[in-house]
């Protein structure tokens, strides 16, 4: 039973079948040329993200409906240590906020008096890891593959924090985040259609803003599944190679994208035999070392911790990216 709603649910199974019927006879090509291949991935990789995209969305801003940034600032409040960067990670992980979507919620927790190193834990792991990625994830890879990725991505974002944490960076934050007024808002009760009318315009806003970078993700996966040939791929990402993590991660940095754009050229790599740990690197890099982010975390935080939070995730995602090449 757990299979057959994975596959028909997460990887719709049903959709590839049906999007197989209208290639082959409704185009009148073939699966096996690598127009008509290329025409499927892209019609059943686009309807499915798209289908997943607004449907996860929806349902996880409903349950976040039950905790607004104000309750959520509360419960951090007074957290320390370890435990305080578990949170800080945890509630990263059921915010949907891109890398740069993070940033003013990093700048009001810090006001709020919040530890360094839980805000930080929030975020390197906000646009790391989100429940409607995670699903995602698993529609692609596999639910092994997607809790691995959650545990890593915690874990890196705890660790990251803790360190931040106990260097004591605190003066290399700029001074008007500490000094923005900040409004304390009373919390209001939601009824059911005020949840409903919030879920929607979450996952509207969302698919406004990723559905461009899921078509050229799914164009850019077609082409490397079916175009560029699988010596090429593995000449510079294969497993073999000691430096293909380093290239993964160095690809995806100047890149701005979010994790439903990135899937389909991730799925492709897989598929011609590039390791899961290079394919994670890369991931992950364009997910939490976009260059558009690290542009606006320069206008709230001076160079130093600036350069310990890039140099940490970056070392972070590497090490992640060998190990999973080693023990995958």
């Amino acid at each position: 039973m757990f299979v057959w709603i994975n596959d028909q649910l997460l990887k719709m199974q049903w959709l590839y079948d049906l999007v197989e019927l209208l290639v082959v006879n409704v185009f009148g090509l073939s699966l096996d040329d690598r127009i008509g291949s290329s025409i499927h991935f892209f019609i059943y990789d686009v309807t499915k993200i798209y289908i997943l995209l607004f449907v996860i969305v929806y349902f996880i801003s409903y349950i976040q409906s039950f905790f607004p940034p104000e309750r959520t600032r509360k419960a951090l409040a007074n957290v320390k240590g370890l435990f305080g960067n578990f949170l800080g990670a945890l509630f990263g992980i059921l915010t949907p906020f891109c890398s740069c979507s993070s940033i003013p919620i990093f700048i009001g927790f810090t006001n709020a008096g919040l530890p360094l190193g839980v805000t930080f834990s929030f975020l390197i792991c906000s646009p790391l890891v989100d429940i409607a990625s995670v699903l995602l994830i698993a529609s692609f890879f596999g639910f092994r593959i997607a809790l691995i990725y959650v545990l890593t991505g915690m874990v890196l974002a705890m660790i990251g924090g803790w360190i931040i944490g106990r260097l004591k960076m605190e003066k290399y934050v700029e001074p008007f985040v500490y000094n923005s007024p900040m409004v304390q808002l009373e919390e209001q009760a939601m009824s059911l259609k005020d949840r409903h009318i919030f879920s929607k315009e979450q996952a509207l806003e969302i698919f406004r803003k990723v559905w461009i970078y899921v078509l050229v993700g799914v164009g850019i996966g077609a082409g490397i599944h079916n175009w560029i040939p699988e010596e090429w791929i593995l000449l510079v990402l294969g497993q073999d190679k000691w430096y293909s993590v380093l290239v993964a991660t160095a690809v995806g940095i100047p890149m701005y994208a979010s994790l439903f754009g990135t899937l389909p050229i991730a799925t492709a790599l897989v598929s011609k035999g590039v390791g899961i740990g290079t394919v994670l690197a890369f991931m992950m890099s364009v997910t939490a070392l976009s260059l558009p982010s690290i542009i606006m975390l320069k206008n709230v935080v001076k160079t130093k911790l600036l350069a310990v939070f890039v140099v940490y995730v970056s070392l972070g995602i590497i090490l992640i990216g060998y190990l999973f090449n080693i023990f995958l």
